[in-house]
């Protein structure tokens, strides 16, 4: 050590000389292990909290402090640890995530942030119209983002606004547009009909925008708004994304059936299912062949009154009008009958009209709206039970009529339904096993079997030498002790083994060797290092036990004085 001290700069070696010589000290020696075994219990309890505790995970981001209070106190209640971290945002465990969620969903916490419209109740007296309109336009944007995020898939959405300043040129007038952006729950997307509800909701809110103005991405940056509708192949879109929610219909009602009968992935169904999507309109017109008097125009001229008669009366009076010539009549001569060879007395009734006639019309307009399923095709793969029977062919009967009554069966239609039970591929059933490293228990038992480990290590590394190393000195001092006390026989005993340099007991003379030459005072005196004065010591007393005894009981006697 002193070597190495010496080739170091005397700045360093003196520093490094006083911590030596404060840890040579004896006080210091003796507390050197306790404090190695209080450092080292240390270290494995700040090993075991680092470890068994779970990771944390960010409960609700960019809540405000009445909402931390309530939540934290709801947490509290239902004995769920809970903390903040550096940025102030409450953490929970992340096994005691999703049950903290439903609980404060349960309990509608936290509660809904201030309208965006409440800005607009903190503007101070005599702003300017340019901030007046800004601060509008930002209250309207919490607001849209607000409603967006009501949906089920959105956590948040920001929306910004563009809108020109008004111009009384009409060709300087420009459209207001607006872009959102939208984060998803993990694995959730968002259907054609939520993004165009979304795109009208926002055109919607604000007077004089089209939906073509507004775009909507999510946060991975994927352009959700397209244009499709105007390039025409919107309508074909349309028409597929029809067809799959018709079947996906169709497997929804199937795996309800069939989950309760045979279980939950012991069964696999696919539906195809032909739909007409072409829209018919037909108009049809038809005609009274009969037809109905539209108009009629015309003249009658009534019949002119018999020769000798002249006209009588007063004018217009039919009660002063002669009655007519009496004729005699009889009845057994017909010649005497009216109007018999006098055909000239009545005369001949004359008329000319002009009718106009309308034949009778229908105008009938149909209309057949798209999505008449024109035929079913449905397949059905039954998991064939393992160790036991196969189904017999009644079994599986009853569920192919299980699956024509779910479905609504039309034989006109010439639908098809085929059901057959079939053992599964090993890849499959092995794939649906979950393995054990994924089970829920796993990181548990890693974290509680990692900190078990550290404890055993400190214990047998770190603890367990020091512990053998002090009672390794304790039973070393006793034999230096008792070294060269002889026997009440005048032999050495066990006890009174010599020692070496080393403080290792040494080997016990041959019975065979030769005396070693007495040592005397002089020659102690005439040592000339430390080991070999330490020899000779050994020397004198193994060759003069009883003045070596006494001389250690002066010594005694003097330390006790």
């Amino acid at each position: 050590m002193s070597n190495a001290l010496a080739t170091l700069p005397p700045a360093i070696v003196q520093p490094l000389r006083q911590a030596q010589g404060f840890f040579q000290q004896p006080a210091v020696k003796r507390a050197l292990p306790l404090v190695a075994i209080v450092s080292l219990i240390a270290a494995a309890a700040l090993a075991w909290m680092m470890i068994a505790q779970p990771p944390q995970r960010v409960l609700f981001p960019n809540l405000g402090d009445a909402d931390k209070a309530a939540v934290s106190e709801a947490l509290s209640a239902a004995n769920i640890a809970s903390d903040f971290d550096q940025s102030g945002a409450l953490t929970v465990a992340e096994d005691d995530y999703h049950r903290a969620r439903m609980l404060l969903a349960s309990q509608d916490l936290p509660k809904a942030a201030p309208g965006g419209y409440a800005i607009l109740d903190e503007l101070p007296m005599g702003v300017s119209r340019a901030v007046e309109g800004e601060r509008l336009r930002q209250a309207r944007e919490t607001e849209l983002a607000r409603s967006i995020g009501e949906i089920d898939a959105v956590i948040d959405a920001r929306v910004h606004l563009a809108t020109p300043e008004a111009s009384v040129f009409v060709r300087d007038s420009a459209r207001p547009s607006a872009s959102v952006i939208v984060r998803l729950e993990p694995g959730r997307t968002l259907s054609d009909n939520q993004v165009r509800s979304i795109t009208n909701l926002v055109a919607g809110s604000v007077p004089g925008m089209k939906t073509d103005d507004v775009t909507i991405v999510d946060q991975m940056g994927a352009l959700l708004s397209s244009k499709d509708s105007q390039t025409g192949t919107g309508a074909g879109d349309a028409r597929i994304d029809y067809q799959r929610r018709v079947e996906d219909k169709f497997r929804l009602q199937l795996s309800k059936l069939l989950t309760p009968l045979v279980g939950a992935g012991n069964f696999s169904a696919e539906v195809q299912a032909d739909v007409d999507l072409d829209e018919q309109q037909a108009t049809r017109e038809t005609y009274d062949k009969s037809g109905v008097i539209r108009a009629e125009q015309g003249n009658w001229q009534s019949p002119q009154a018999p020769a000798g008669q002249a006209p009588g009366g007063i004018p217009g009076a039919l009660s002063n009008t002669p009655p007519a010539a009496a004729t005699l009549t009889n009845p057994n001569n017909p010649a005497t009958q009216p109007g018999a060879g006098n055909s000239t007395a009545a005369g001949k009734a004359s008329e000319e009209y002009a009718r106009t006639y309308d034949l009778g019309k229908e105008v009938s307009v149909s209309r057949q709206a798209p999505g008449a399923i024109k035929r079913l095709s449905i397949a059905v793969l039954l998991r064939e039970p393992a160790g036991s029977k196969p189904r017999t062919a009644a079994e599986i009967r009853q569920i192919t009529e299980l699956v024509r009554a779910a479905m609504g069966y039309s034989a006109a239609r010439q639908d098809q339904v085929t059901v057959i039970s079939r053992p599964f591929s090993a890849e499959v059933t092995e794939a649906d096993k979950v393995a054990w490293y994924d089970a829920a228990w796993v990181p548990m038992a890693a974290r509680n079997g990692t900190a078990l480990v550290i404890a055993l290590l400190v214990l047998f590394v770190g603890i367990r030498p020091i512990v053998r190393s002090l009672s390794k000195k304790k039973g070393e001092d006793k034999p230096d002790a008792a070294m060269a006390l002889p026997a009440a026989d005048g032999t050495r005993t066990a006890a009174s083994a010599m020692l070496d340099a080393d403080g290792k007991p040494m080997p016990p003379p041959a019975p065979d060797a030769a005396p070693a030459a007495p040592v005397s005072i002089e020659m102690l005196q005439g040592a000339r290092s430390y080991d070999e004065r330490i020899g000779m010591v050994r020397g004198f007393t193994r060759d003069n036990p009883t003045r070596a005894a006494l001389a250690v009981r002066d010594m005694i006697k003097d330390g006790a004085q």
